[in-house]
């Protein structure tokens, strides 16, 4: 069994790429892959697929797709500038995220 950390990293959040050739860029995290220790960002780490023909698309397709890419490599944006990530109880005992830089909780 994939080990159980808990990623920073969550569906919805904005990023900013630390490396690759997307360095920089910023995007809306779509998906999130915890067993690989991958996200799909919005717009960023496109690939090109090619498609087989089918019974359907007899002449095949040449598509250009996001691809997953590691987590290491992201960082959550709080108002437009990277941070990282915190945890800490709320009053009731229940985890939040806290971004480092400013201190508040982020949803």
């Amino acid at each position: 069994m994939a080990n159980r950390k808990k990623l920073h990293v969550k569906k919805g959040d904005t990023v900013m790429v630390l490396s690759g050739d997307d360095k920089g860029k910023t995007g809306r995290v779509l998906t999130v892959y915890p067993e690989k220790e991958r996200a799909l960002v919005e717009g960023l780490n496109i690939v090109t697929k090619h498609r087989k023909p089918t019974a359907q698309n007899t002449g095949g397709t040449i598509d250009k797709i996001e691809a997953p890419i590691h987590i290491s490599n992201l960082m959550v944006t709080v108002g437009g500038k990277p941070t990282r990530i915190g945890r800490k109880r709320d009053e009731d005992g229940k985890l939040q995220r806290v971004a480092i830089k400013t201190g508040e909780i982020i949803k």
